[in-house]
């Protein structure tokens, strides 16, 4: 009997290899997820060490500023200003901190007066503190060698003080703007600059050629002013003085002398620069009017020094060959503007000059005055006084 083997044969299952490219497909999935775990972990990594060197860096800015300033440790306690020793060797200074001015800018500004050793610690220390835009503009009275606190103390508080000046007679625009400069009021060179074109009234009208339209018109007299006073504030106070000083009889008086306002004070600051002793001051300003008259180069010398950076005792025949519109030996007539800023005495001398007929005068040693109705003998005089 045959047997049924072929019938009870096992059923074997059948495995189907997978296809190449389902691999490929594979291992791409697996290479893709080790790339981005990789990204993550070097993003973590990176955060993390980004994260740690700045906090290092902060660590060490401030143990760096502890051991250089103590103080810095108590960055949110207030300024305090401590007592000094009365044997301390301290030096007042004056300093002016303008509207807008940066904290690097007054931190050098101190550095260079004397106040504090190290701007850099003193920005440092601003900054840390929340101080950079909560100092207040103002003129200052600080001493040499002051701890970082005691300015901050001041500059977060303000101060102003009352400044007096005085301005003689005959001073020029330049000379006012360094003793202004030197009590601090102002800067110089800035002072000069608003001075160029410096015109609140129709007669201060700026003419051709003219250095500074202030010249002539800030009137020397003694002022008061606040320390925090600004420029264009101090000559409108100059100019509004000499303003009130020329009555109307005044004005009156030159418009009948054919002289305007501009005229008298340009005639006014040459008797200014030329005349040391009062009773000369009518004498020359006769002079000088009658040489206008006569059409006659002026010829004085405080013409020629104006234009000097530095004056000299006596100007020198080359001096008088100066290639300029205020060289009254060159040119006819007045100079384009005033070359100093004259007093109420030179100014009336000008309205009521003495009646004489002399043409010419020359200085001695001591600044007296001589005169002479010809050029012969004034020649003689210059001989005998120089």
């Amino acid at each position: 009997m045959k047997s049924n083997d072929s019938n009870d044969k096992e059923t074997k299952e059948i495995k189907i290899p997978p296809r190449s490219t389902d691999k490929k497909i594979s291992r791409l999935g697996k290479l893709k997820n080790s790339f981005n775990e990789l990204i993550e972990e070097i993003s973590w990594r990176y955060v993390a060490a980004v994260a740690g060197a700045v906090f290092l860096c902060v660590i060490g800015v401030g143990a760096a500023l502890i051991f250089v300033d103590p103080s810095v440790a108590h960055i949110n306690e207030p300024p305090t200003v401590e007592n000094k020793s009365a044997a301390d060797d301290e030096k007042h200074v004056q300093v002016k901190i303008r509207e807008g001015s940066s904290t690097a800018e007054i931190a050098e500004k101190l550095s260079e007066k004397g106040v504090i050793k190290s701007p850099l610690r003193f920005r440092i220390l601003a900054r840390l503190r929340g101080y950079d835009d909560k100092f207040r503009p103002g003129a200052y009275t600080f001493t040499t060698g002051m701890e970082d606190d005691e300015v901050f103390a001041k500059l977060l508080t303000g101060e102003k003080r009352l400044v007096r000046f005085t301005i003689p007679e005959g001073f020029g625009v330049k000379e006012i703007a360094e003793r202004l400069a030197s009590l601090d009021l102002v800067d110089k060179e800035d002072f000069l600059k608003e001075a160029a074109d410096f015109t609140p009234y129709d007669y201060m009208r700026k003419r051709p050629n003219v250095f500074y339209a202030a010249e002539g018109f800030l009137f020397p007299d003694t002022y008061a002013v606040e320390s925090d006073t600004e420029i264009a504030e101090i000559m409108e106070l100059m100019a509004r003085t000499l303003d009130d000083r020329l009555t109307k009889k005044m004005r009156t008086r030159a418009e009948e002398m054919g002289l305007s306002i501009y005229d008298l004070i340009t005639l006014a600051s040459l008797v200014e620069r030329e005349v040391r002793f009062p009773e000369d001051r009518p004498i020359v300003a006769q002079v000088l009017l009658k040489r206008l008259k006569l059409n006659m180069p002026l010829q004085t010398d405080a013409t020629l020094q104006y234009l000097m950076d530095t004056p000299k005792e006596e100007v020198s025949i080359t001096d008088t060959q100066i290639d300029s519109p205020y060289n009254t030996y060159q040119h006819v007539g007045l100079p384009p503007g005033p070359i100093a800023n004259p007093g109420m005495a030179a100014i009336e001398a000008v309205l009521h000059p003495s009646e004489t007929e002399y043409l010419y005068f020359v200085a001695d040693r001591r600044g007296h005055n001589h005169y002479a109705y010809t050029y012969e003998e004034h020649l003689n005089l210059v001989n005998q006084y120089r």
